[in-house]
Formats: C-alpha cells, structure tokens, sequence
C-alpha cells in the first residue's frame, strides 16, 4: 500500500510512537490523518484530524468507523504497560491490559474492515511487541497480551486477505518513550543497543507496508529472539533468566 494520498486512523496519538506516526504520514503525504486518542488535542496542522477514542469502548470504536467512512489505513498502536510480574501483577492490571493490547486492538479491526472494504482494501498496521514471542519478567502479562494481539493478527491477516486488506505486525523491543522511562538499560543483559528512537520504529514499519511485508521485526534483538522460537527453552529462557537477574541486582 502507498502511503501518499492516504487517510489514515492512528490509534493512541497522544505521544510516543503514534504521535510519531502522524507526523510520519504527514510527512509522506498522506491526505489527512485522524489522530485518536482519550484527551483529544487541537493541532495547527490542516491534515491531522484529532478525534476523541478510547480503544476499550467498544460503543465509541463502533460509532468512531460510522464517521470515518474515508479512512483506508488503520494504525492500531494504542497499547498499555505496566512493569509486573506474573506472580505479582494485580489481576485487575492485567485485564486492563488485555482489554487495551489485545481486545482494542480487535475491536478497531473489527469496525473498520468494512470501512476498509469499501476503499478497495487498505491496510492495518498494529504495533506489537518483542513480548509476542517472549514472557520474560518483568513483563509477563504485558507479554500475554500481545501474544494475544500477535495470533490475533496473523487470523485477520488471513480472514482480510479477501477483502485485499493488508496487515502488517510490528515486532519491536523497547522503545524510547514514556512508558518504558523507568527501565535502566545499563542493568539490563539484553541492551546493549538502548532503547530505540520511536522515529526508527515508524520508519520500519511504513516501509514494510510499502513494501507489502506481513511482518517487520525492527530491531537485531527482536530479530534474534524470533529466529531462536524453535529453540525457545533452549535457547531464548536462560538467556532472559540472565536479564531478569541483572534487573534484580
């Protein structure tokens, strides 16, 4: 799909890598971009659209595809994390979680395929997580959620296929944004590299869809722990046994 003279929905736009995003898709001329989010936030730019959207409301996703009939490019990046373990993570936090990263993410798929449809095709562009892959601490039930989103995506990739929707899953390690702020990459056994500019991420994920990709694993350590899948416990676990107690000491 070309992303000049597009219109586009990005999901959580409020900052990070979907505030990066819309400014990515205006960049490469796309015709007007609807930037959703909870607290909408009025912008000088004529093409960015701020609309009001809680991804969790499934009522508001639904009546949101109703006036958006133009929309045929779908970035489903709204997400949510909390640093918890699985013996520890209140359950409460968890569902949140789920309800955001993996519900949400359905929910919007769900109300613009037909919109999608009906201008010829188009595509969804949902930013996941190295955590599809893998539920080290202490990130387990964050991880679950976006295994859940990961499986969830690679159905609709084959029920859109049809409709001649694309989706493309965007697999990525940490991400230098609010969310992760608190981590110290220095203590971490896995980060040599850092925490990657948001910028890196847009960028890899609107060439994969330019490029037709099902799949853009953006960095070499998300790269390195999905060739290594086959070999899992082998291989991946003791290797975030190893962070895990880097973070612990």
């Amino acid at each position: 799909m070309q992303i000049s003279g597009c219109t586009a929905l990005v999901t959580g736009a409020s900052r990070g890598i979907g505030a990066t995003f819309v400014e990515a898709l205006i960049s490469k001329d796309a015709d007007r971009v609807y930037a959703a989010m909870r607290k909408p936030v009025e912008t000088d730019e004529p093409r960015v659209v701020p609309v009001d959207l809680d991804v969790t409301d499934v009522s508001r996703v639904r009546a949101l595809a109703e006036e958006l009939d133009d929309v045929d490019l779908v970035i489903n990046n709204a997400g949510l994390l909390y640093m918890e373990g699985a013996l520890t993570a209140p359950l409460d936090r968890v569902r949140e979680q789920i309800e955001v990263n993996y519900v949400g993410l359905l929910a919007v798929s769900q109300a613009f395929s037909p919109v999608l449809a009906a201008n010829g095709g188009g595509a969804f562009v949902n930013v996941l997580s190295v955590g599809s892959f893998i539920g080290g601490p202490p990130f387990g039930p964050y991880a679950a959620s976006k295994a859940a989103a990961w499986a969830v995506s690679n159905a609709l990739r084959i029920e859109l296929w049809s409709q001649k929707t694309q989706v493309v899953g965007v697999h990525v390690g940490l991400v230098d944004t609010d969310m992760v702020a608190e981590i110290d990459m220095s203590k971490h056994h896995s980060g040599e590299a850092g925490k990657l500019p948001p910028g890196d991420v847009v960028e890899a994920a609107l060439l994969g869809l330019e490029n037709g990709e099902s799949e853009v694993l953006v960095d070499p350590y998300t790269r390195h722990i999905k060739s290594a899948l086959g070999e899992d416990h082998a291989l991946i676990y003791p290797e975030l046994q190893l962070a895990y107690n880097d973070l612990r000491s």
